[in-house]
């Protein structure tokens, strides 16, 4: 029985499908090169990289691999994917996520469950999220969709101080819809 023993690459010599080429990775000639310091060190060939790296104990990390040399910075590999990570999550937290809330609607809906509609949408628009009115008909109220239109029109015009319409009202089979999105 033959056993055949590999011996694994070390992570930090290979290009990795998430980030950026490393040491020997790197399949360039010449780059050009910042050290650990911040400071230009101008092209060098990537022997002479490799060594400047290898000698401040540190990576050899290709930055930005589109440029002509593609420029290298001498890093910390842990230190750097560490950095980028935490720049994702900064970016992922200032960012908004917008949602659409639905209220449902009937033509011959009593005054006060309207103005209770009204407040909800009210609310959800200075939350900062879309709100999709949707105005059910049944039987023969599908006759009389103006008087659908005319409170959704309503609608628009009393919460015109804190939304404005994405969509107008339209038809879609048995209902009507709109979309309005804060100001």
């Amino acid at each position: 029985m033959e056993v055949k023993i590999t011996a694994e690459n070390n992570n930090a010599s290979v290009h990795t499908s998430d980030g950026p080429r490393i040491n020997e990775g790197i399949k360039a000639r010449q780059v050009r090169l910042i050290d650990e310091m911040g400071e230009n060190r101008g092209v060098v060939s990537i022997a002479e990289a490799l060594q400047i790296a290898d000698n401040a104990g540190l990576d050899l990390i290709e930055i930005s691999p589109q440029a002509n040399p593609p420029v290298c910075k001498v890093l910390d590999y842990g230190k750097y994917k560490y950095e980028v990570q935490k720049r994702k999550n900064e970016a992922k937290k200032n960012q908004k996520v917008v949602n659409i809330k639905e209220l449902k609607l009937r033509p011959a809906i009593d005054t006060h469950d309207y103005e209770v509609k009204i407040k909800q949408a009210k609310k959800f628009l200075t939350q900062g999220d879309k709100v999709k009115f949707t105005m059910r008909f049944k039987g023969r109220e599908m006759s009389a969709n103006d008087m659908g239109k005319q409170i959704l029109d309503k609608i628009i015009s009393d919460l015109d101080t804190v939304s404005k319409v994405d969509a107008a009202p339209k038809v879609e089979g048995r209902q009507m819809s709109m979309l309005l999105s804060p100001l």
